[in-house]
């Protein structure tokens, strides 16, 4: 009778274990999949691609305030933040960039550049120093992220470590010696025909500052 009384409550025990096992799975399952259904974060980053084709409108002044900021705002190796930036808006040189350089074309038609560079002189001496570019890279892609959350597009061009485009790109901008060009991002509002990607998410569901979520 006892040993019977023993069976029975283990076989209870293992029910119970099992049951508590399964909710839990499911209620992770549940969680994650209503995470990045409804994380604007998530939905941002999943959606974000690179737009190498724009309208012809222009990008307010708030605007680019909002992409710099967010920049700002990556992390950096010992917080020396030694991200500097160029902002081009003028037509000249959006249209000679796009011209001299074949994998930034479509600067012809962006109304919007933002150049990233390192400072090195406010990072770490020596073996170091490299870590600007990490730090910049980090505050491209913020500003990636940033330029897709607020509806425009941008794609992202490597100019280092391409020694001759570091090179033309300090003359054409006249770059002290210590500011090393990172990258450049080609801005605008995307043209209908090249729209972020979704991933399965309705675009119309990603919010935008200002407006509530749908």
């Amino acid at each position: 009778m006892k040993i019977h009384t023993l069976v029975t409550v283990l076989l209870a025990l293992g029910l119970v274990f099992v049951s508590y096992k399964w909710a839990s799975n499911s209620s992770s399952a549940d969680c994650k999949e209503t995470n990045s259904g409804t994380n604007i974060a998530l939905e941002n980053i999943m959606t974000r691609t690179s737009i190498r084709d724009y309208t012809a409108d222009s990008i307010k002044k708030t605007d680019i305030e909002v992409l710099l900021k967010a920049a700002m705002a990556a992390p950096s190796a010992g917080n020396k933040q030694p991200w500097r930036f160029v902002v081009v808006e003028s037509r000249t040189m959006l249209d000679t960039i796009g011209t001299n350089f074949g994998s930034m074309k479509m600067a012809a038609k962006a109304p919007l550049a933002i150049m990233v560079c390192g400072d090195l002189e406010a990072t770490f001496p020596e073996d170091d120093r490299d870590y600007w570019i990490e730090d910049t890279s980090a505050a491209m892609e913020n500003l990636l992220l940033a330029a897709h959350s607020i509806g425009l597009g941008a794609v992202w061009c490597g100019i280092y470590p391409k020694a001759d485009r570091v090179s033309a790109f300090s003359k054409m901008f006249s770059l002290p010696e210590n500011i090393k060009p990172m990258g450049i991002a080609i801005i605008g509002h995307p043209a209908p025909h090249n729209l972020p990607r979704t991933n399965g998410i309705p675009i119309t569901s990603i919010t935008k500052p200002g407006n509530p979520p749908e």
